[in-house]
């Protein structure tokens, strides 16, 4: 067991939150709640923030505080060593959504400069103007530079920095950077409902329209919000919860970061949709189906543009999405991390070993585009199948034996009862239908082929291709994997 401990539950709370809390909340939350429906769709995303981030929390607290290990340890320590591979997967995915999310700070990282210089052009460009540069040119131009190679560099280490001071490097930085977030994010949300017309924005995110919820899109988009932006299923509060202490409460800490980190979406949503209507209502819809680039680094300078005071504001927004995209580098960084010092790697080493494999292996992401959103895509939906392997792991366990044994444990003041049990096996149910969703969603049934080569921004075939390569090699060192972890534990036992 590590002799390294959060010194408080304030401390482990910030922390946790700066793992849960990302761009996602930001720039991916509002577009997604205004593309489906609003008020409406926040009626399915509350669901099932209780019928899935909330269980895969308390799945990942309990198995992380119980094994003292990150996800590969955790698997091969409750489900048995045949299970390593499952561990494995889970590491592998959100590392690999390392190598590209560092690329997302380092884009943040240049707007917030472009910001706090004035470079950053607020207004579009006129279609006679030969030369002008646009929110969309200013975009296009930084991405197509090698500007965003040295802003992934930078990400790569400021979080690696952090992340080699070990626990208290990780508190002592989320005590600064997720009140800062929270801070920011609060002014923000107060400056938008202060906007004139701002109402209007309040009443589409708040005022549900019942009929809506008959839509299956509104709930698969809700389900995957909770999926990708709370970080329940990632491995990563795994990792965090290696240092929590025996007598920590694992529900109260739970519910604590589910909707925590659920809050802080809705200060987003509230934020950018209260902004959008009341600065340019006539391009609501053009500005939330931009995508999530678009949105952030296109249409928030214009809406800043044309608001009083807004080059002071979009400097707040830049800073909080830094903050937001540092606070989650930092975590994905400590898990991949953690599952090397697991296998006995030196803790110094195998923070170095992971930011540069982060820094090489994130270079194609920042060089191309096309890139970036192929591994997005390929990384994002894998997990699906990293929530649904959690479940599974507690099935095998035994559903009650882990909520009575694990997640009941000592410190628990709140217990939780047999719904936990039912939850689980819906959450299996969950993965399948969200995973095929979205594959079956990429097939262009008059173009077959299209739909299942490997090189490909978007389709089923580059999913497929790259999970089965990343399974196979997974599954076939599952044997050695497992004696890894089992070796690593022993010399640490040995060491204290």
């Amino acid at each position: 067991m590590t002799k390294h401990v959060f010194s408080s539950r304030t401390a482990m709370m910030l922390a946790m939150l700066g793992m849960a809390v990302g761009t996602g909340n930001i720039w991916r939350f509002p577009r997604i709640a205004a593309s489906n429906g609003g008020g409406s769709f926040l009626v399915a995303w509350v669901v099932f923030l209780l019928l899935w981030s909330i269980p895969l929390i308390l799945v990942e607290f309990a198995g992380g505080k119980k094994a003292r290990s990150g996800p590969v340890g955790v698997f091969a320590a409750l489900g048995g060593k045949g299970k390593a591979w499952m561990g494995a997967w889970v590491a592998f995915c959100a590392t690999a959504i390392m190598f590209y999310y560092s690329v997302v700070m380092g884009w943040t990282l240049r707007y917030l400069f472009g910001a706090l210089t004035g470079t950053v052009p607020t207004e579009r460009c006129a279609a006679d103007v030969a030369g002008c540069v646009g929110p969309q040119e200013f975009w296009d131009g930084f991405i197509g530079s090698g500007w965003p190679v040295l802003t992934h560099v930078l990400a790569i280490g400021l979080a690696a920095f952090v992340v080699l001071k070990g626990v208290r490097g990780i508190e002592r930085t989320a005590r600064i950077l997720i009140p800062s977030l929270l801070f920011l994010v609060v002014v923000l949300a107060v400056r938008a409902i202060t906007l004139p017309g701002a109402e209007a924005g309040l009443a589409f995110l708040f005022t549900p329209d019942w009929a809506a919820l008959g839509s299956a899109d509104v709930w698969v988009q809700a389900l995957t919000q909770n999926a990708w932006d709370t970080g329940a299923g990632w491995g990563l509060i795994t990792a965090y919860a290696v240092y929590m202490k025996r007598r920590e409460d694992t529900t109260l800490n739970a519910f604590m970061l589910g909707f925590g980190n659920n809050s802080v979406s809705l200060l987003a949503g509230i934020m950018v949709l209260c902004t959008v209507f009341a600065i340019m209502p006539g391009a609501a819809s053009e500005i939330v189906g931009a995508g999530n680039e678009g949105l952030t680094f296109i249409w928030i300078p214009q809406l800043f543009g044309q608001m009083p005071g807004g080059s002071f504001f979009m400097v707040i927004f830049f800073l909080a999405l830094v903050f937001a995209a540092w606070s989650s580098l930092i975590a994905m960084i400590e898990m991949a991390s953690r599952v090397l010092t697991d296998a006995g790697v030196a803790r110094r080493k195998a923070v170095l070993t992971v930011g540069a494999l982060g820094l090489l292996l994130g270079l194609p992401s920042a060089i191309w585009i096309e890139v970036f959103r192929n591994q997005d895509w390929v990384w994002g939906v894998g997990l699906m199948l990293s929530g649904l392997f959690f479940a599974v792991l507690v099935i095998g366990y035994g559903v009650d034996k882990f909520r009575t044994k694990l997640v009941n444990s000592e410190g628990s003041d709140i217990r939780v009862g047999r719904w936990f049990n039912y939850v689980i096996y819906f959450v299996v149910f969950e993965a399948v239908v969200l995973a095929v969703w979205w594959l079956w969603g990429s097939i262009n049934m008059d173009d077959l082929w299209a739909s299942f080569t490997p090189f490909s921004e978007y389709n089923a075939g580059t999913v497929i291709i790259q999970w089965a390569i990343a399974i196979t090699a997974f599954v076939f060192l599952n044997r050695w994997l497992a004696g890894k972890v089992e070796s690593g534990k022993a010399q640490h036992q040995t060491e204290t």
